[in-house]
């Protein structure tokens, strides 16, 4: 049985499919509920009744609130879509990130009405005498500027020793890249969560007063925020169509933290949702696309005089899908959610995936997963781009299924994720293999499309995008090039 063999994925299958360990009406949670449209995802925990929710999976209530100057207010009061354990019975505060941020979780009916919560502030420092601190502050500077010393020696001996004829070209030096993207978190203003992974919440904010996105992982995913973090500092990592890194730091407990260019419309699978679009607009966003999967893929080297070689090796994202691309208030797309993806270097013409930790990854959002790794047939620790295309092929599809000029008298269908018309509830692993590898089943393409002028070249680009033989699809580029002819 292919679920035996994959013990990790029917793990991470259950946090993703909670619906099967639903409960009787008679044992549901009841949990106070307000939450803004922003985080609308909560409403598909349980049943809501004006200002209560009966929980369909859990039996624990969450609430968040965001602390401004001394006074919270209420971004979610619902049933948790992510905590399974709640011991306690009333709402004792948690602060997150610097106290802008209070979570409590708890296990009582309604519970989350209650937050026990003090502002009180830190207890006095001791602290030296004027003498004292100026010479701790001339002895901090002196090390600081040794170091600082140190670090561009070591640049400048680095970029001497030449690397020979290899993939494996080290980028920039370390010390540039990790000076130049480090933050000071006290900098980056919270106010409400946009969205939430498996690993992060990302929340609009402030920083420097301009409107950012922050992506807060926890510190046990350490290893999700190195692994992202690495992808956007490599050198040339630089594109229209790949969201703008900002920068990243660490907040005092313990939490890490990514700014990110703010997106207007949000995710493409919220922006799909919510809106169709005419051809020449869906045109737009599937172009933007590719072209970022593009780039991404792309084997990049330049010679800056002033420093060493720059190399931006490929890079497999490794969880393509419309919840990890983000759509611009000028209609474009981005790429985004790098912390599956692997770098690919080559030694001796061998290309291998590395990451920072070099940890064990999931291989992405299910029912975007290639035939090749719902079989098993590819080590992901070594990976290949043709994954990517095929999830490539599905998001256009996405985006094409909400195109007015596709469908007549307005009938466009609602937004759906690959396969969900076909499975809806019945996705798993093992049924989802079955329908795309052994049957060789893609989404359906309507009949009609045939007669568009478009029609018959977008079905034709879709299918050699998802075709089941990996060395047989499209590469991001020609995708690209495809696009453009139309």
């Amino acid at each position: 049985m292919l679920l035996r063999r994959f013990p990790l994925f029917l793990l991470a299958l259950e946090c993703i499919f909670p619906r099967a360990s639903s409960r009787s009406a008679g044992e549901r949670r009841q949990c106070a509920f307000q939450v803004t449209p922003q985080n609308s995802e909560y409403l598909k925990a349980g049943n809501v009744s004006g200002s209560v929710q009966l929980c369909e999976y859990t039996d624990c209530c969450v609430g968040y609130y965001v602390a401004v100057r001394g006074q919270l207010h209420v971004d979610v009061l619902a049933c948790d879509v992510t905590e399974k354990s709640c011991p306690e019975a009333t709402c004792k505060a948690q602060t997150r990130f610097n106290k802008q941020v209070v979570k409590c979780v708890c296990s009582a009916h309604l519970c989350n009405r209650n937050l026990t919560w003090t502002d009180q502030p830190e207890g006095p420092v001791p602290s030296a005498s004027v003498d004292e601190t100026w010479v701790v502050i001339v002895a901090i500077v002196l090390v600081l500027c040794l170091a600082l010393v140190a670090a561009q020696l070591r640049c400048l001996s680095r970029h001497k020793k030449k690397t020979q004829a290899s993939l494996s070209t080290s980028p920039m030096c370390a010390c540039q890249t990790t000076q130049l993207s480090q933050i000071d978190v006290a900098d980056v203003q919270l106010h409400q969560i946009a969205g939430r992974g498996h690993f992060a919440t990302v929340w609009r904010a402030t920083y420097r007063g301009s409107a950012v996105a922050a992506k807060v992982i926890p510190a046990a995913a350490k290893h999700v925020f190195i692994s992202e973090k690495d992808v956007y500092e490599l050198p040339l990592m630089n594109h229209a169509s790949i969201i703008h890194f900002l920068g990243a730091g660490r907040s005092d407990d313990g939490s890490w933290l990514l700014v990110l260019q703010f997106a207007e419309y949000g995710s493409l699978h919220s922006f799909l949702r919510l809106h169709t679009s005419s051809w020449p607009t869906s045109l737009k966003l599937c172009l933007s696309l590719s072209q970022g999967l593009s780039y991404l893929h792309s084997d990049l080297h330049t010679q800056d005089s002033a420093f060493s070689e720059g190399h931006k090796p490929p890079v497999a994202h490794r969880d393509l899908c419309s919840f990890n691309v983000l759509v611009r208030g000028d209609g474009t797309c981005a790429l985004c959610d790098f912390g599956n993806s692997a770098i690919l270097r080559s030694h001796s013409g061998h290309r291998q995936a590395g990451n920072a930790m070099g940890h064990a990854q999931t291989p992405g959002t299910l029912c975007y997963m290639s035939p090749e790794i719902l079989e098993g047939s590819v080590n992901l620790s070594g990976w290949c781009l043709h994954g990517d295309v095929y999830a490539l092929g599905l998001v256009l599809w996405e985006i094409c299924m909400r195109c007015s000029d596709f469908f007549e008298d307005g009938g466009v269908p609602q937004h759906l994720l690959p396969y969900e018309a076909e499975l809806g509830g019945l996705l798993t692993w093992e049924s989802l293999t079955i329908h795309v590898s052994h049957k060789e089943v893609r989404p359906s393409i309507p009949d009609h499309w045939q007669l568009l002028k478009q029609g018959p070249a977008l079905q034709d680009l879709l299918r050699e995008c998802w075709d089941l033989d990996p060395d047989a699809r499209l590469t991001a580029q020609c995708v690209v090039d495809r696009l453009v002819s139309l």
